[in-house]
């Protein structure tokens, strides 16, 4: 029932008890994602079981890391948890971007071919790249040659494109975004992978597939390596970390594929053997154990933002109905103003810093100017409620995250109270 404690976040009776009612009518969308929590928590705990896991694990080690148990109970638990050969998982990646820098040059070599199939890559890696800058380092700098293939416009892949494209090209590298980043269109389910990802492989079996799973795990009962990917990649301060972990990424998929990297991400000649961390490991293991939980409050957020902006007649991506293959919800508001407050509303409900107030700025690694509404415990940590926005028209805010679904539910009320009153 509406209290004191709503109407001290600025949150109104009349938003409450719309959102209220607006969650009866989620309760089907609820038990679906409750159903996928379920799946996955077993897949998670039967990796914790297979792999002895023990109060020793999580003990820290110190200078080269040799036979850090630790370390390479992590890696094994990471890899059954996503049917990989073998994976890295690392508190030395120190974000999704790195991760996915360390994967894409640890495969690629000068004069070889990445091929991009779920069109141009995130903004941040724009420049690692080298798509539109020849910024120092970028793979570009090393003579390694980026094309791309975009989705057709209902978000699903551009199969003949494709084909024709690994036809001429022959390239080394397929690339897949899983999430929508700052594009308005659906994440790609991994299900909708496995028919590209098989014709790929008929025409260049030795092409290596990677999906950047970043905002994706745990969405789904399945995750692509089982629909035929070869390597994924993601970040410990997003969904796998469950809101734990206090930074890191992984690669997980072929054991060959992996061990290149890992020599990329260290020494040549050394590669996963060695790698200390003098912090204790339990969040990451304990991260990934609540990881199914924090996603499937994170993805009933979503879904009461997209209903809330539904039932006002405002944009949304996806449905509050639809099948979800990333954590973000996309909402398009009328006016710069709008976007700018709505991040604000988040940053206000927010644990951390909840007093900030949000302005926007250029943050280095994007093409436009950025508002972030990020009052999280780990710092930049979008498995915890937050939201960002280029300022550009169109104008769409991101929102992703939620540790738990009450706090969720606050933001939501709390913006719908803002949108109420701008309407009057």
């Amino acid at each position: 029932m509406y209290s004191e404690y709503y109407k001290s976040l600025g949150i109104t009776e009349s938003a409450y008890e719309t959102v209220t009612g607006l969650e009866k009518e989620l309760r089907p969308v609820y038990e679906s994602i409750e159903n996928t929590e379920g799946i996955n928590e077993a897949k998670v705990l039967a990796a914790f079981l297979k792999n002895r896991i023990a109060a020793h694990h999580f003990n820290p080690s110190t200078g080269y890391g040799y036979d850090d148990i630790g370390r390479e109970g992590l890696d094994s638990v990471f890899a059954d948890c996503f049917n990989a050969e073998a994976a890295v998982v690392s508190p030395q990646l120190v974000s999704g971007t790195h991760a996915i820098y360390c994967v894409l040059s640890g495969i690629l070599r000068p004069g070889e071919t990445m091929l991009a199939i779920s069109g141009k890559p995130y903004d941040t890696l724009v420049d690692a790249i080298g798509i539109e800058s020849s910024a120092e380092g970028s793979l570009f700098e090393y003579g390694v040659r980026y094309e791309k293939v975009d989705l057709l416009g209902n978000g699903d892949f551009d199969i003949p494109a494709v084909e024709a494209a690994v036809k001429r090209l022959r390239p080394r590298l397929v690339h897949v975004q899983r999430s929508r980043g700052y594009a308005w269109r659906e994440a790609i389910l991994p299900s909708k992978m496995r028919d590209v990802f098989r014709i790929i492989k008929e025409i260049s079996p030795e092409t290596i597939i990677i999906v950047d799973n970043c905002y994706g795990e745990f969405t789904q009962p399945e995750e692509p390596l089982e629909c035929g990917a070869d390597i994924i990649v993601g970040s410990l301060i997003k969904n796998p970390g469950g809101g734990l972990a206090p930074t890191g990424g992984y690669f997980a998929g072929r054991r060959d594929v992996v061990g290149r990297i890992a020599n990329r991400l260290t020494v040549p000649g050394i590669g996963r053997e060695a790698g200390s961390y003098f912090g204790s490991y339990l969040p990451f293991y304990q991260g990934l154990f609540e990881a199914p939980h924090v996603v499937a409050e994170s993805l009933k957020t979503s879904a009461l933002f997209a209903k809330v902006f539904e039932t006002l007649g405002l944009p949304t991506m996806p449905s509050s109905t639809a099948e979800r293959s990333d954590i973000v919800q996309a909402l398009r508001f009328k006016t710069k103003q709008e976007l700018v407050e709505f991040c604000r509303c988040i940053q206000s409900v927010s644990p951390v810093d909840g007093y900030v107030v949000p302005e926007p700025y250029a943050m280095p690694g994007y093409q436009s100017e950025v508002i972030m509404a990020a009052g999280a415990f780990i710092q930049g940590a979008s498995i915890e409620l937050s939201a960002d926005a280029p300022i550009v028209e169109p104008y769409t805010g991101y929102v992703q995250g939620a540790l738990n679904y009450a706090h969720g539910r606050l933001a939501v009320m709390k913006v719908l109270s803002f949108l109420q009153k701008n309407a009057e």
